[in-house]
This record gives structure tokens, sequence and C-alpha cells, in this order.
């Protein structure tokens, strides 16, 4: 691990967990790379605060423009709202998603509802269609971390385990606790719902942190050109081919619902 990744996890870890670590120095350039990092991950209010702990240290070297963004966010809150919880979230597969929402309701109409334990799912869900939409998300994962670290002691994990099972996520969320683990130090006793630690999750996430390409979610896979002939951008269909792939393991039936799902809504935008 290069310095850069170095001190930005150590940034986040400091923001987001309140485990401070000395930074080292390093040229403005370099800030600027982990900065990008930073953008890309959708991490801006954990580097803030982490940033803003170790005290503006002169000797850092941060230019000024990311010092202001620091004195900007550092105090803002890195829990989500609760009208973030207001909705339920969705699946592509239509099995999996009709038993999600089926889980919600039954739940909210429980005799003894557990809101934290579906606030939970609703975190790891998101996270997932992150993942296999946009790529992994250290956001989402220190969004996993926080909630566990500061309500996980009202989850009910037994319920979350055969909700899991129900939605064969067990070890799609198995691998967002297994990040928390491999960079962000979260003891297997903190997360129930990891049976083991997946092999994979540093090397996915060094993977995912390296990757400065922004949100691509706007991107067209397939469109008509001036002339009427149809076109397709290569680039970014193998690009989520290769994010299938890759996650397939982890979660084959969603995996593969939400590959389809967005080829076929790729063709539907075509221009008539």
């Amino acid at each position: 691990m290069d310095i850069i990744k170095r001190n930005f996890f150590r940034l986040l870890r400091s923001g987001a967990f309140n485990e401070k670590e000395a930074l080292e120095p390093m040229s403005a350039f370099k800030w600027r790379r982990l900065y990008q990092m930073v953008e890309g991950q959708r991490v801006e209010i954990a580097f803030a605060r982490g940033a803003y702990n170790n005290g503006y240290d002169e000797s850092l070297n941060i230019p000024d423009d990311l010092l202001k963004i620091i004195g900007d966010k550092s105090h803002e809150n890195l829990m989500p709202q609760a009208s973030y919880f207001a909705v339920t979230p969705e699946l592509r597969n239509i099995i999996l998603n009709r038993k999600l929402k089926k889980i919600y309701n039954n739940e909210r109409h429980s005799i003894d509802t557990s809101v934290e334990t579906l606030e939970l799912l609703t975190i790891i869900i998101d996270n997932v269609n992150s993942v296999l939409n946009k790529g992994l998300s250290m956001s989402g994962i220190i969004q996993l971390g926080v909630y566990l670290r500061n309500k996980g002691h009202r989850v009910d994990f037994i319920k979350l385990e055969t909700w899991l099972k129900q939605l064969h996520m067990q070890r799609m969320a198995q691998l967002q606790g297994s990040i928390l683990m491999a960079v962000f130090g979260f003891e297997q006793d903190e997360l129930p719902f990891v049976e083991k630690e997946e092999p994979s999750a540093y090397k996915l996430t060094m993977r995912a942190v390296s990757n400065l390409a922004k949100d691509t979610a706007k991107e067209w896979h397939f469109r008509q050109s001036s002339a009427g002939f149809v076109q397709n951008n290569s680039a970014v269909l193998r690009r989520n081919l290769r994010r299938s792939i890759r996650y397939a393991g982890y979660a084959p039936l969603e995996t593969t619902s939400n590959f389809v799902s967005n080829f076929v809504r790729s063709l539907s935008e075509i221009e008539e």
C-alpha cells in the first residue's frame, strides 16, 4: 500500500471511527490525488473530520483549497437522516424484490418490530445496489460501520440473518463486514453476520479506491446515431460485465438480474 492509500485509510478511520493515527507528510500533488479518491468514493465528510482531528498540522502540507473543504465539512453528520430509511430499497431480481418488500411490510406490522434491524438491512441492500451498479463504495461501507458502532446493540441479528438467507445476500453482507475488518479495524465479534472473513475483501477494496473514475451512471450503453444506426459504448458494457463477473459468486441471482436489467434498460433508451 503506497503513502496515498495509507493516509487515505488513516483519515477515514479517524474521521469515521475516531481512531487517530499519525499522517505521513505528502506533496500537494499527492494530497490532490488522495482527494480524487475521496471524491470517487464519496467520503468527503469522513475525510474532512479525519483531517480536522489532526489539527491542521502544517508539516502535512495540505493545500489551502483542501483546508477550506475540511473546514466546511468537518462538522457534518456521518449518520444518515431518518428520512433515508423511509423508503424500502429495491432489488432487480423480481422474486427477491418481492421477498424484500414482504420482509419490510411484515416487520413494520409486527408486534416486536425492530426498526434498527430494518435500517441495517437497508444499508446492506443499498451497498449491494451500489456495488453492482457503480462499484464498491467506501461511503456505504463506512455508513455500515458507523451504524453498527452506534446502534448495533439494538439490532436483532437473528432476524437479520434470516432475512439475508431469504434474499440470498449472506455473502454480500459478509463481504461488507469483511471490508470493515480488513481496512477499518473492526473485530469479527462486532459483526455477527460475518461467519468467516472473505479473503478477497482487501483486494477488492484496494481495486476500488485505486479507480479514480467518476460516477459513470449517466454514461450511455446504446444510442442511435444521426444516421439512424445503433451504436454501443463497448467500454461501459465491458466494465459492467467485469463487475458482474467479479461479484457473481457473492449474490448470483441479483448480479445476473441486475446486469440483464441494465442491458434491457439501455436498449429501451435508444431514441426512436
